[in-house]
């Protein structure tokens, strides 16, 4: 797995074509929540996957939460995972439900 910090600069437009090529993952992470620390602390040890995950930090970047919410119609929730794989999103998660047979059973 490769992780990619999700910022303002970041296109969720991009992401999405690329996820025609490599399923892509955008993880939303609050720095303050232990179950959040602890379901990015998942996904960092598995390295199997062949994905790309965009972690978005949600202290700083909340209006980018709020316009991924409206997106995909999905209300926020902290942590919240989306799986993307050919423009789409297949799958959704949070909190203890963010894991790696997550990721691999939506691709």
């Amino acid at each position: 797995m490769e992780f990619l910090t999700y910022s303002p600069e970041t296109s969720l437009d991009d992401i999405l074509a690329d996820s025609h090529r490599n399923p892509q993952v955008i993880f939303k992470h609050s720095t303050r929540c232990i179950i959040s620390s602890m379901a990015l602390k998942r996904l960092k040890l598995d390295q199997k996957l062949n994905v790309t995950v965009w972690v978005l930090d949600l202290l700083n970047h909340r209006e980018i939460s709020n316009s991924l919410a409206a997106h995909f119609g999905i209300p926020h929730q902290s942590p919240q995972m989306f799986v993307l794989v050919k423009g789409q999103m297949k799958g959704s998660a949070t909190h203890e439900k963010i894991d790696c047979d997550f990721i691999q059973n939506h691709l």
